[in-house]
């Protein structure tokens, strides 16, 4: 109630411009005619949201393409027979997706952009042939590594417990 009175108060108390006195003024002088200027603030507060909307696309960008080097980097050295460091690439590829899921957390109204869900649907392609490379490899490793046990068995195994048929290679 008390603001309403402090408004109207404040309404009631400006003064009155005699437009008329003003016209006879100008009239004399150089008459001005009424333009509309732009709101100015308006454009720097849009100029600044499309500003601050592209920093997001483009941060998002980038922690979408490092993610998509790293798996390039270890898929390439999987089928190249390079020496990888499984540890390091793998906490590279942690650290990464963590950023990127934050990231995409933070700014889920960009999830519409076209740019990101193209990365989105490429970076998926390379992490599904990572995939299948890890495990072709892991396959291979496996394998390996049950003819080594076996060969292990083998080795220390004097025959006692096994078969006949065993010891004659049947």
């Amino acid at each position: 109630m008390q603001a309403q009175e402090g408004a109207a108060a404040l309404v009631v108390e400006q003064p009155i411009v005699d437009t008329e006195a003003m016209t006879m003024e100008t009239a004399a002088g150089d008459a001005l005619l009424p333009a509309l200027l732009p709101n100015v603030a308006s454009d720097v507060v849009n100029e600044g949201t499309d500003a601050a909307r592209s920093d997001e696309v483009q941060g998002l960008l980038s922690a979408i393409r490092r993610l998509e080097n790293i798996v390039e980097e270890e898929t390439f050295a999987l089928t190249t027979g390079k020496k990888i460091d499984f540890d390091d690439f793998s906490a590279r590829k942690s650290r990464s997706m963590l950023e990127f899921v934050r990231l995409m957390r933070a700014r889920m109204h960009l999830g519409s952009e076209v740019e990101i869900t193209e990365e989105i649907q490429r970076l998926r392609e390379k992490l599904e042939r990572n995939r299948a490379i890890l495990e072709m490899h892991y396959d291979a490793v496996r394998e390996v590594a049950s003819i080594i046990v076996k060969a292990i068995k083998d080795a220390e195994s004097d025959g006692t417990y096994t078969g006949r048929a065993t010891q004659d290679g049947k």
